[in-house]
C-alpha cells in the first residue's frame, strides 16, 4: 500500500510535468490535466487507506525501475517528446498489470473491488500515453521505438531485485 501510495503521487506528477514541459500542445495538456487529477484522487485514496490501516506515508524511495527506464529516454526535441509518452505508456501498463495481480489475490471485499477499480484505470492511462503518441508521431516511428523500449524493459525487469513493490 505503501508503494502504491508513491506510485500514484508520482504519476500525477509525471503528467503535470509533461504540461508545463509541452503548454504548446492543447490536447495534450487538456488530457494529461484530467490524468493528474485522477492519479491524485488515487493517492488521496491511497492515504485514507493507508490511515484507516495505521500505516504512514513514509519518505519515498527512489523506483529502480523507473530510473532505470527513464535513461533510457533519448536527447533532442522530437526524440525526448516521443521517448517520455512512450515510457510514461509502458510505466502505465506494468502498473495495470500488477495492479490487476494484486486484486485476483486478494479476498473478495472493498479492497479487491478498488484494485480491480484501479486495474481499469491504469488500462486508461496507459492506452491515453499511445493515443497521444498516434496524435504527434506517425505509426512508423513509434512501433519501432516502442518494441526498443519493451526490450530494454524486459532486460531491466530481469535484472531487478525481488521486492514487494509495484514496480
Amino acid at each position: 500500500l505503501l508503494d502504491h501510495a508513491h506510485c500514484e503521487k508520482k504519476a500525477a506528477s509525471t503528467a503535470i510535468s509533461l504540461i508545463f514541459r509541452y503548454p504548446e500542445h492543447p490536447t495534450l495538456a487538456i488530457a494529461l490535466a484530467r490524468l493528474a487529477r485522477e492519479e491524485l484522487e488515487h493517492f488521496h485514496q491511497m492515504l485514507w487507506l493507508l490511515q484507516s490501516r495505521d500505516l504512514v506515508l513514509r519518505r519515498d524511495e527512489k523506483d529502480l525501475y523507473v530510473q532505470t527506464l527513464r535513461q533510457e529516454i533519448r536527447t533532442g526535441s522530437e526524440d525526448y517528446f516521443l521517448d517520455r509518452l512512450l515510457t510514461s505508456g509502458i510505466i502505465e501498463a506494468r502498473g495495470c498489470e500488477r495492479f490487476g495481480l494484486v486484486a485476483e489475490a486478494l479476498p473478495d471485499g472493498a479492497l479487491k473491488n478498488f484494485y480491480r477499480a484501479i486495474t481499469r484505470s491504469e488500462a486508461r492511462h496507459y492506452q491515453l500515453f499511445l493515443d497521444l503518441a498516434t496524435r504527434y508521431f506517425p505509426l512508423d516511428i513509434i512501433l519501432p521505438r516502442l518494441e526498443q523500449l519493451l526490450d530494454i524493459e524486459a532486460s531491466i525487469v530481469a535484472e531487478l531485485p525481488f521486492d514487494a513493490a509495484l514496480h
